[in-house]
């Protein structure tokens, strides 16, 4: 622009009227959203300075979440770590507050109603079915996980005088049928030591539980109890409970994924990167 200006000034000083083509350039000149010191626009300064201030917020958004994640880990671990309480005759109305405590319980087992969440690994790896042949993380033996379900079984709950839900474990797929297990299908009443469990929230994409059909893709507990006429109560049965040739307690994964950090130092370095780049656009140090 300096360099136009020159000319135009050596034009004027020879007499040469150019106030038409003085005009065109003034406005070329603005259009490149730079003022007749070089400003920038404040559209554009706007636009420059805003991937940087909204990276730094997504970085302390994530701040707030990680504190988040770390009170509700602690939380958890306070809970399962406690000892097993009876379970309450009101436990609906204390669901929020119990969920993850151990309680006790007392009942017979209604094995003409199972329910099966399908498909679900092996969570606990202490413990491998009947006829495995070691332990691989969750596995029967072989090259990797092997699919099985959840075994969801109406109980006769002597402490709430009514039926509710039990998730006795996992099975493999070849013994989801009752028929495949008779020895694990115990008879009489028992004492459990189980987990309190809510809904469990249906992943994105994952397809619809169908309530014509006793397999479901995740733990709906209002309609699966629905489905087996039972009170909208589920407890996860712990690893004691496990019989031989029965399903396997013990699978309450409580450990939750804490990648917080890591999206910190992402949001935060990459608000720390495109400030600097900013700078050095407007002090004109790039692109030259």
């Amino acid at each position: 622009m300096a360099a136009r200006q020159r000319f135009l000034a050596v034009w004027k000083a020879h007499g040469i009227t150019i106030s038409s083509t003085e005009r065109r350039l003034r406005s070329r000149c603005l259009s490149t959203g730079t003022g007749e010191k070089g400003r920038m626009s404040g559209s554009r300064v706007f636009w420059l300075y805003a991937m940087p201030v909204t990276a730094f917020c997504l970085g302390t958004w994530q701040v707030y979440r990680l504190r988040w994640k770390k009170r509700l880990v602690s939380d958890l671990e306070r809970r399962t770590s406690q000892p097993p309480i009876t379970l309450p005759e009101n436990v609906l109305e204390r669901l929020d507050e119990l969920e993850y405590r151990r309680v006790e319980l007392h009942g017979v087992f209604d094995h003409s109603r199972e329910l099966y969440v399908w498909p679900r690994p092996l969570i606990s790896d202490d413990v491998v079915p009947k006829g495995g042949r070691g332990r691989t993380g969750g596995a029967l033996g072989g090259k990797g996980p092997q699919p099985g379900a959840f075994v969801i079984t109406p109980f006769h709950c002597r402490e709430t005088n009514g039926l509710i839900l039990v998730n006795r474990g996992w099975v493999p797929r070849q013994q989801m049928h009752p028929s495949t297990r008779p020895e694990g299908q115990i008879e009489g009443e028992v004492a459990l030591t189980a987990i309190l469990r809510k809904t469990e929230k249906r992943l994105p994409f994952a397809p619809r539980n169908n309530a014509d059909d006793s397999h479901w893709n995740c733990k709906d507990i209002d309609r699966m109890s629905q489905v087996a006429g039972t009170e909208p109560i589920l407890v996860d049965a712990d690893a004691t409970t496990t019989v031989p040739g029965g399903p396997i307690g013990g699978q309450t994964r409580v450990n939750l994924r804490n990648e917080h950090l890591q999206y910190i130092i992402t949001w935060y370095g990459l608000s720390l990167a495109t400030f600097y780049l900013a700078r050095q656009f407007m002090k004109g140090r790039m692109f030259r």
